[in-house]
């Protein structure tokens, strides 16, 4: 016998039907995603989706995660006297890692982990702390020395022998960490990095290495470690102070303004910040914690304002 469903009857069906078609939707996205236990990262990457991954300075494993799930599993194992810093993804599938104290870079396939070359840029004292890809080069900061080191990328992602790009105009060595977060404009004609130690911001030319310091009308951003660059907004991570500074930039990169500083009381010494849509990722490297190989690191959600 046909029945006639009326019409509440009939929205209430199709609404547990579309419920159950996509259950993820309405999932939220966890505030904190715990990483392993003693994993000790530094640098994070958003990479395709709602993958992310995330580098460990104590011995350069790699761990990939999920951002709405917060699981994941180690990609690359970690080894005694490696180190991952910074963490790029690029458009080939791979990830560009910097190695800290190491004085290499390594790029792996980002699908099996596999590593594809590794370049050895510097020995001591160095610190090869971040990156930044762009369309034709990946860009590396030495916090150590007044100088980046590029890695031409050719046609079809092939890579190229890296240089050495000396440091000049407006930046000067200090005692300390250096330069630190690195980031690019979409053109990859202008890179904007952080000197940590001083708390400055500067625009750099790739082709020359000289450097212009970013105004920022009296402020500073002390501390400051990964940065990201989202269009005219630019974002510093200001590590020991659990703080992201949020700075609207002018049309030309010359200066900038500190707009507003945000925080979340899960933070706890955070170095780098990806961002997935409206949301923000911070790192957990929790420096100066006590036993570090036991204690508990994590990825942070914040919202951008």
């Amino acid at each position: 016998m046909l029945r006639v469903l009326s019409t509440a009857a009939a929205l209430t069906i199709g609404a547990v039907l579309l419920a159950a078609a996509w259950p993820a939707a309405d999932k939220p996205f966890p505030e904190v995603i715990q990483l392993p236990t003693g994993f000790q990262p530094e640098g994070i990457e958003v990479g395709r989706g709602t993958t992310f991954y995330v580098g460990s300075v104590a011995n350069g494993a790699i761990y990939r995660g999920n951002l709405r799930t917060g699981t994941g599993s180690i990609l690359v194992s970690g080894a005694t006297g490696n180190s991952a810093t910074g963490i790029e993804f690029d458009k080939h599938n791979r990830l560009w890692v910097a190695g800290g104290m190491t004085g290499t870079a390594t790029v792996y396939n980002a699908a099996t982990g596999k590593p594809i070359h590794t370049y050895t840029f510097a020995s001591a004292p160095t610190f090869i702390n971040d990156v930044v890809v762009t369309r034709n080069a990946a860009y590396f900061t030495d916090s150590q020395k007044a100088v980046l080191y590029k890695v031409p990328i050719g046609a079809g992602g092939a890579l190229g022998d890296f240089q050495t790009i000396p440091q000049s105009g407006d930046f000067a060595l200090a005692p300390g960490f250096n330069l630190n977060g690195i980031d690019a404009t979409p053109n990859g004609k202008t890179l904007v990095a952080v000197q940590t130690n001083k708390g400055l911001l500067f625009t750099i030319d790739p082709a020359t290495g000289v450097a212009h310091t970013i105004a920022l009308g009296g402020e500073s951003v002390p501390n400051g470690d990964g940065i990201l660059l989202d269009g005219k907004t630019l974002y510093v991570v200001q590590n020991q102070l659990n703080l992201v500074a949020v700075i609207k930039l002018s049309p030309n990169l010359s200066s900038g303004r500190v707009v507003t500083r945000l925080t979340n009381p899960n933070l706890a010494v955070p170095t780098t910040i990806d961002e997935h849509g409206k949301r923000l990722y911070a790192v957990n490297a929790r420096f100066g914690t006590p036993n570090p190989a036991s204690a508990a690191y994590q990825v942070v959600q914040l919202r951008k304002p």
